[in-house]
């Protein structure tokens, strides 16, 4: 049967009764080729200067929707449809757990503050300019149709970041401040998206009053600390079954299927209990890299560390292969009937408002969070500040699959202008997708090169480097060495509170190791309190935490 034949006949196979139908087998078979061309082509570019993986991925998944399309004779372009539950059930979860997973502990908490200022309140502010904008622009453009909720779900939609291409760039152990930014803002903002996203739908916008942001905020940080607290949980829990029952002394498979299956049930419990399954499962990667990763065995941390970036590459890959093809979905096109300039219109709006969202919370809360920084070495410098904005500009699957969530199924009640626009808004996201992904992405490389390289410090590697002085500082004066009154009389309490007010992060750092040292890890395991049994783990290095 032909590869035409077999795309003809795709509903007729699929009510036979046959346990495997042709298209299926053709599809997957088209799928997993591709997947291995993504792997073979990325290695060729991997010193190229303009490419990496996922533009690759994206432009091979274009390629193959623009064959299928030729060879359907502009029927169809659909080899696998674009669905939500695919997306945020299977694919989404391995990438984020192992985001969490592989994290440099230490760099991220010494960022946390800055972190969560980018990834919460930054996107809320970029949630707010681009609901905003969306409401006074599409009125000029001639979208009249959507509602506040539809506003408020596009602010939502497009302020979900993906930058994947800057982190392929940045070095991790050569500028550890900006990567530790940009990888734990770009976690912390698809989790407050898709939280404010859930936010807006579980709102009843037929009556507005003034509680209506109150509620908003209040349903967000319910969702966010719930979600938080859930995944600290399910990893506390992994790490206290596998150091209590120690699986290893009879099979590695046990503790390592262990590992996966838990950390999977975190993230489909908080989908059952309607909470953020990407901040569940990506905090409870990071408490079982900390203590049930220490638990197992030596060939058990060598077997998932490796596993976990396996299924996390394997599952970005098929992702931006899987929207390169659902980009050319000629029936979602049909459906907008849009002319050439109201589709660009739509979408240079979009492309406007994602510029400046991203540049409004950046530069300023930048220059907020400098104001606070006594040292000059720890201030976040323009340069840096350029990167981060940067690396925001880039949006990926999860804009897509919000969008598709959002205006892909319309009421039946709803009128013919309604679905036109809702499918208007779904391919003006694959176009502001397609552009910031191949456009922003093929120049990141050789513009944060020449950023970085133009005004490199080699004495000052980063920011944090100056991070190490206050620890020390610290730890001279809870040993009880003398205070800052002048006397020579310890005063551990009050320097630490001063500490605690001056620098806040590294002293909530050290009372923490002092705390997981003491109560933590004896019951939890971790570095240090596993007992030796033969062919448990000793004298592996150890991570940084």
């Amino acid at each position: 049967m032909g590869f035409l034949d077999a795309l003809q006949t795709k509903h007729s196979l699929q009510d036979s009764s046959s346990f495997l139908n042709t298209s299926t087998v053709i599809a997957l078979c088209l799928f997993f080729t591709l997947l291995c061309a993504c792997i073979v082509i990325g290695h060729l570019l991997e010193e190229h200067r303009w490419a990496n993986e996922s533009i690759t991925a994206l432009l091979l998944g274009l390629c193959a929707g623009l064959v299928v399309l030729l060879v359907s004779k502009g029927q169809s372009s659909k080899i696998l449809t674009f669905n939500e539950d695919l997306f945020f059930l299977y694919l989404l979860p391995p990438i984020i757990f192992n985001a969490g997973f592989q994290v440099k502990k230490k760099q991220f908490f010494k960022n946390f503050s800055i972190i969560l200022l980018f990834g919460v309140f930054g996107t809320i502010i970029s949630f707010c300019l681009v609901s905003a904008g969306a409401f006074l622009l599409f009125k000029k453009i001639g979208i009249t149709s959507l509602s506040l909720k539809g506003y408020l779900a596009i602010g939502a939609i497009l302020s979900a970041t993906d930058s994947v291409c800057t982190l392929q760039v940045l070095n991790q152990e050569e500028t550890p401040f900006l990567y530790s930014v940009v990888f734990g803002e770009g976690v912390v903002n698809d989790a407050t998206s898709i939280v404010l996203y859930n936010s807006v739908l579980s709102l009843d916008f037929s009556n507005i009053d003034a509680l209506t942001a109150l509620k908003l905020l209040g349903t967000f940080l319910y969702l966010f600390f719930t979600s938080t607290i859930l995944g600290v949980v399910a990893g506390l829990l992994s790490a206290f079954i596998i150091k209590t029952l120690y699986f290893g002394r009879h099979s590695t498979d046990r503790e390592v299927a262990l590992m996966m299956i838990m950390a999977y049930l975190s993230y489909m419990l908080a989908e059952l209990l309607n909470l953020s399954g990407i901040l569940t499962v990506f905090f409870c990667g990071i408490v079982m890299s900390h203590y049930t990763w220490h638990n197992v065995t030596e060939s058990s941390r060598i077997t998932t560390k490796h596993a976990f970036a396996t299924i996390s590459f394997i599952s970005e890959t098929f992702i931006f292969l899987y929207v390169g093809m659902d980009a050319l979905d000629i029936d979602k096109w049909r459906s907008s009937k849009a002319s050439a300039g109201t589709s660009i219109s739509v979408s240079s709006s979009f492309l406007a408002l994602v510029l400046i969202g991203r540049a409004a919370f950046v530069f300023s809360l930048s220059n907020l969070v400098n104001l606070f920084k006594s040292a000059e070495g720890t201030k976040v410098e323009f340069r840096q500040q350029f990167i981060i904005w940067w690396a925001g500009l880039m949006r990926g699957a999860v804009t897509v699959a919000l969008s598709y969530s959002e205006f892909a199924d319309t009421d039946s009640s709803s009128t013919q202008e309604s679905t036109q626009d809702a499918a208007l808004m779904i391919t003006s996201t694959i176009i502001v997708v397609l552009f910031s992904t191949v456009v922003f992405g093929s120049i990141t490389k050789p513009l944060i090169g020449a950023v970085l390289l133009r005004h490199a410090k080699p004495t000052v590697s980063d920011a944090t480097d100056i991070a190490s002085l206050e620890d020390l500082r610290i730890l001279f004066l809870e040993n009880g060495g003398p205070g800052d009154d002048g006397n020579n009389q310890p005063s551990p309490k009050a320097s630490s509170l001063r500490l605690l007010m001056r620098f806040p992060t590294s002293t909530v750092h050290y009372f923490w190791r002092k705390f997981d040292d003491r109560f933590m890890r004896p019951v939890f395991g971790g570095r240090g309190f596993v007992p030796y049994v033969p062919g448990s783990p000793t004298g592996a290095q150890d991570e940084a935490s």
